[in-house]
């Protein structure tokens, strides 16, 4: 490849000059995929609410030369969400590019499912999603610029037992971001979403280690195993970049082709 070839790719994915806010990023895929933004160029602000972990998590990123930030806030509390971006706005200016990355999954079969849990799930997945974009969207428009990445599942698109809420929750940030984007691309917003597989993480590791379970996903997997973090990092690049200029209202699955053989 050419120099200027290599220059054109560099520039394509080049993130330099913006700022990235990852909701729940102290640990896991919002760990990872803060890391990744960062490391292409942009200025990361981390969030979680355990101040303890978030603030490891800020320094060991720092430590390899990253520009990271950290905020605790709860992502369903509205007034906690102004309060702690309108604090950014006034330090940084607004935030080019979000991740509503913040997500929980509460198990239990549908008929025992309780209205607490129903609620703490969908909130934390959904609705948090809605209350921070929201909150962020009007600097994005005022400047007609902005990238948002909505951490969807492969549960948008199928069911699976003892899982009801957090399916629902994820096949209605699919079409939230759908929304998003049908509303703000006319001022140069772009709302898109990550669908990913199964994933060994911390969140996953009793599935991972639950024998039966891991042989389910070898067997319907066409790729035959889990995915790593860091594979997720090329869609999460590409969505936040100039590489998806004219991309937006897509929920891009990386899932091992499990959804191609359901």
């Amino acid at each position: 490849m050419s120099s200027s070839s290599s220059e054109y790719l560099t520039d394509l994915f080049n993130l330099n000059g913006k700022q990235a806010l990852i909701t729940g990023s102290s640990r896991g895929l919002g760990r990872t995929f803060a890391e990744a933004l960062g490391r292409a160029g942009a200025s990361v602000i981390l969030n979680a609410r355990n101040e303890d972990q978030l603030n490891t998590t800020v320094t060991e990123l720092a430590e390899t030369g990253l520009d990271v930030r950290g905020y605790t806030f709860d992502v369903t509390d509205a007034d906690a969400i102004d309060k702690a971006i309108s604090d950014i706005e006034s330090k940084k200016g607004c935030i080019d590019i979000l991740v509503n990355n913040a997500g929980i999954n509460l198990r239990a079969p549908l008929e025992d499912m309780d209205i607490d849990t129903w609620r703490k799930v969908l909130d934390i997945n959904l609705t948090s999603a809605f209350l921070v974009s929201r909150r962020i969207a009007p600097g994005m428009i005022e400047k007609k610029d902005g990238r948002i990445i909505n951490i969807c599942s492969l549960t948008s698109a199928h069911a699976r037992k003892t899982i009801a809420p957090y399916s629902v929750a994820k096949s209605g940030l699919k079409m939230l971001t759908m929304s998003m984007a049908t509303e703000w691309g006319q001022y140069g917003v772009r709302a898109n979403a990550i669908g990913p597989g199964y994933f060994n993480t911390e969140m996953n590791r009793t599935l991972y280690e639950d024998t039966e379970f891991n042989g389910w996903i070898h067997s319907r997997t066409p790729m035959d195993r889990w995915g790593l973090p860091e594979e997720l990092v090329g869609a999460a690049i590409y969505l936040a970049s100039d590489a998806s200029s004219f991309t937006t209202g897509q929920l891009l699955y990386v899932d091992g082709g499990i959804l191609a053989t359901l």
